[in-house]
């Protein structure tokens, strides 16, 4: 990698106090790698000596794709004036990502000192709901008229352009500010320039609501694969737009949560080399602490059939392996149900058709795997525990799926989160079905 090539070279600058070479090697790098580069010198002190070599442009770059935690230090080594300089540089929807992570008094501070026309923009996007589109919009924009020609719209873009992060998409709006069409950039280029804007328009746009969950925009960017999209209100009227960037990072940090939280683990805010050993044990103790619980409950079941495990001993040797299974088969349908919910591919109202498929898929599973382990019950313990096993194979697995099918869409009813529906919590509850089903099949079979 090009950051641990460079490294090395920039330290020595620093260490030689070099800042004229240091000053030239910095501009050559991408902003990302700039911000790497940062991160992986040692010292505060010598972070922010980099940071004040960037050219102004670059430095807001530069600062908008660094970790919140990186973002403190750097600031931390400022004086009020540049700090004021970063905030004033960087893009409405950057600096509002910045000021959600800082705790509200140092926001309140820092907010002012932005310049009034950025502070209003600021105070506007932060007054969305948290984790709404409107939080991560930016205001500047390029709009035009359906009545202009595309001369003047050509004129009016490169007028404005400069001080909008992306105009691939141009917006056609009414006399009330009314979103009319979204018109690629391209288009105008390639077309007469006598003509009117309004010759070129398809109306066939898609836009997001301002007020509308951060989910959903990753859902349309991946659905219609759209470089930008408008956020409007209400009433149609634009406000903003919103880029594929600004959504990858969330569409990132949901997907990461949704992983932790099939494992049973809350969502860490720093990352992983930075978080504190105190940290993650508060991350992990809640949940295994709670399944503690649950699996006690296993424990209870075979205290109940203590009796039938000391008249056959042999179905011990079987304990791990109908109830391990039945854990899998649940995870297994869990992870899929959840993924499913989060591309947008299972609705809620399909729980039947879902279930139902399951439950079919489920039945051959359990048939395949309860016919594979009567061979061994067979051999253990003769055709009755043959018998035992396999039946309680095939039921562990058919309830396991079931259940880590169902748990999702019960989840999504109460307006919780599906991936809640983790491998442990899916698992430890198979494991109680699994204890019950094995024990009362086979005390059945056996006539004990």
């Amino acid at each position: 990698m090009l950051i641990n090539v460079i490294t090395p070279e920039i330290q020595e600058l620093i260490n030689s106090h070099d800042w004229k070479s240091l000053k030239e090697v910095l501009p050559g790098l991408e902003p990302v790698d700039t911000s790497d580069l940062i991160r992986s010198v040692s010292s505060t002190e010598d972070r922010v000596i980099i940071f004040r070599l960037l050219p102004r442009d670059l430095a807001a770059d530069v600062f908008s794709e660094m970790d919140w935690d990186l973002q403190e230090d750097i600031l931390s080594g400022m004086n009020n004036t540049q700090i004021r300089q970063i905030l004033t540089e960087l893009e409405p929807d950057d600096r509002t990502r910045f000021f959600e992570e800082c705790p509200s008094e140092v926001t309140r501070k820092l907010i002012e000192f932005l310049p009034v026309d950025e502070r209003k923009k600021t105070l506007e996007l932060l007054g969305y709901p948290e984790y709404s589109v409107g939080r991560l919009m930016t205001p500047n924009y390029v709009a035009i008229k359906k009545n202009w020609t595309i001369q003047r719209a050509m004129d009016h873009i490169r007028k404005v352009g400069k001080n909008v992060e992306n105009f691939d998409i141009v917006y056609v709006i009414d006399t009330q500010w009314k979103l009319l069409d979204a018109i690629e950039l391209r288009s105008l280029i390639l077309g007469d320039e006598e003509a009117t804007v309004e010759s070129i328009m398809d109306n066939s746009y898609v836009s997001l609501s301002a007020f509308e969950d951060q989910e959903k925009a990753v859902h349309y960017f991946e659905h219609y694969g759209l470089p930008i999209l408008p956020v409007v209100d209400s009433e149609g009227v634009l406000l903003g737009s919103i880029t594929f960037d600004d959504i990858l990072e969330i569409a990132k940090e949901e997907a990461t949560e949704d992983f932790h939280k099939t494992a049973s683990v809350s969502p860490l805010e720093t990352p992983y080399m930075q978080t504190k050993v105190l940290d993650f044990f508060k991350k992990r103790v809640g949940w295994l602490v709670a399944l503690i619980f649950v699996n006690i409950i296993s424990g209870f079941a075979m205290a109940h059939f203590e009796e039938l495990i000391q008249a056959v001993t042999a179905l011990v040797f079987f304990i791990p392996l109908i109830i391990d299974s039945g854990g899998n088969a649940g995870a297994q349908s869990s992870a899929m149900i959840i993924r499913a919910f989060a591309t947008g591919e299972v609705h809620l109202k399909q729980w039947w058709e879902v279930v139902l498929k399951d439950l079919l898929v489920s039945m051959m599973l359990g048939i395949s795997m309860g016919f594979a382990v009567s061979f061994l019950g067979i051999y253990r313990g003769g055709i009755l525990m043959g018998l035992s096993v396999a039946l309680s194979m095939a039921a562990v697995v058919v309830a396991g799926s079931f259940l880590g099918t169902i748990l999702p869409f019960i989840l999504r009813v109460f307006k919780l989160d599906p991936a809640t529906a983790s491998s442990p919590l899916i698992t430890s509850m198979a494991d109680i079905l699994g204890v019950i089903f094995f024990f009362s099949i086979s005390q059945a079979i056996m006539g004990l």
